[in-house]
C-alpha cells in the first residue's frame, strides 16, 4: 500500500524501536522519568518557552490549552473556519473549555491583524461573548499545508496583544513550516502564551505531542492533563521517540516536501486533475469524483483521502519514497484514463 492518507500513518523506523526499546524509564508524574523531562526540556527551548508537558496527542494539546485560557462566562476563541478544533475535535473546546468559537472565513486559510480587530467583541457589552483567544494553525492543514509567512503571524500577534488576548499556536506541523521556511521554531511562536509540537506526523512517532508556555500554565496544565485521563507512568519508552524524532527527522522533512512537489507536478499534467499549489507535505488536488476516484486508488493500492466531492488530499512521510509516488501517479493516471474512455 502506497499510503498517502496522512503523515499520520507513519510506522517507527528501526532506529526509533531501538531508542524506544532501550529508554530510561521512571514515573513521569512524579517528574522522575528522565526521557520525558528531557524532551519537555527540548521542547521548551525549541520553541522558546518556559516549560512543556508531554501529552498523548496533539488533541489533548489543543483542549488543554483551550481550558488554560478561556474563563467560564461565555469566553471566545477566534480562529479559522477549517482549524482543527473546529473541524476534528468532536465539539471538544465547548465541552471541555466552554468555550464560543468564532470562525474566521479567509482566504487560505490564515487571517491577518485586521481579521483580528474586526472580530473583537466590543468591551462591556453584556449581552455578547467576551473575545478572549486567537488560535492560529502552523501549517494550515485543510488549506493545503500551506506555510503562515512570519510577517502575517507577527500581524496576528500584534493585534491580539493589542486588544489583550491570549494567542495559542497549534503546532502539528509546525517543523514543516520551519524546514520550509528556513525561520526557527522559537520565532514563529514568539509571543504566543501556548503552542505545541506533534511527533506524530511528520516527525514519524507513534504517539505523543508537548505543550509549551510559561511555568505557571504548565502547572496548571498539568491539573488538566490529570483531570482527562492524560498522565501516564512510564511514559519514557514513547518520549524516546519524540527525542529521535527531534535528532534524526526534522531535516528530512524537505523529502517530503520534494516528494509532494513531484506529486503535484504528475497530477497536474494528468487532464481532469487541478492541483493546488504546494508548500509543505500536502497535495490538494480537484476532481470530479473524489470519494469515487480514491474508492478505485484503494482497490490498486494507493489509500488518498476525499475531502468533499471534488477534492482529494493527499500527504507526503517518511514512509513514502519517490519510487511510491511515481506509482501512485500512475495509478491515478490509469483510473482517470479508464473513466473517460
Amino acid at each position: 500500500m502506497v499510503n498517502l492518507y496522512s503523515d499520520t500513518q507513519t510506522r517507527p523506523t528501526a532506529g526509533m524501536r531501538r531508542a524506544m526499546a532501550e529508554a530510561e524509564v521512571g514515573d513521569e508524574q512524579k517528574f522522575e522519568d528522565p526521557t520525558v523531562n528531557a524532551l519537555c526540556a527540548r521542547v521548551a527551548e525549541l520553541l522558546g518557552q518556559e516549560a512543556a508537558v508531554f501529552l498523548p496527542s496533539g488533541t489533548m494539546c489543543n483542549e488543554i490549552a483551550f481550558r488554560l485560557h478561556i474563563r467560564p462566562g461565555g469566553d471566545e476563541a477566534i480562529l479559522h473556519r477549517t482549524a482543527h478544533p473546529i473541524i476534528a475535535e468532536a465539539g471538544g473546546p465547548a465541552a471541555f473549555a466552554g468555550a464560543v468559537l468564532y470562525p474566521l472565513d479567509t482566504p487560505g486559510g490564515m487571517f491577518g491583524g485586521d481579521d483580528v480587530r474586526a472580530a473583537l467583541r466590543p468591551r462591556g457589552d453584556r449581552y455578547q461573548p467576551r473575545s478572549r483567544l486567537v488560535s492560529v494553525e502552523q501549517t494550515v492543514n485543510m488549506a493545503g499545508g500551506r506555510v503562515w509567512p512570519l510577517e502575517r503571524i507577527r500581524d496576528v500577534v500584534a493585534a491580539a496583544q493589542e486588544a489583550g488576548l491570549r494567542l495559542h499556536m497549534d503546532g502539528a506541523r509546525l517543523m514543516n513550516a520551519v524546514v520550509a521556511s528556513g525561520v526557527p521554531a522559537a520565532a514563529f511562536a514568539r509571543g504566543f502564551d501556548t503552542v505545541w509540537l506533534d511527533f506524530t506526523k511528520g516527525l514519524g512517532a507513534p504517539v505523543g505531542a508537548c505543550l509549551a508556555g510559561s511555568a505557571e500554565l504548565i502547572d496548571e496544565a498539568w491539573r488538566y492533563k490529570q483531570m482527562i485521563g492524560g498522565a501516564m507512568r512510564q511514559a519514557g519508552i514513547v518520549a524516546a521517540a519524540g527525542l529521535y524524532a527531534l535528532d534524526h527527522h526534522v531535516e528530512r522533512l524537505a523529502d517530503d516536501h520534494a516528494n509532494a512537489r513531484r506529486l503535484a507536478t504528475g497530477l497536474a499534467e494528468i487532464e481532469g486533475v487541478t492541483v493546488d499549489p504546494v508548500e509543505t507535505n500536502m497535495v490538494f488536488f480537484a476532481v470530479d469524483d473524489a470519494p469515487g476516484l480514491c474508492a478505485a486508488l484503494e482497490r490498486e493500492g494507493v489509500r488518498m483521502g476525499a475531502v468533499g466531492q471534488n477534492r482529494v488530499r493527499a500527504v507526503t512521510h517518511l514512509d513514502v519514497d519517490a519510487a511510491a509516488i511515481d506509482l501512485a501517479l500512475e495509478t491515478v493516471r490509469a483510473i482517470v484514463v479508464r473513466a473517460t474512455t
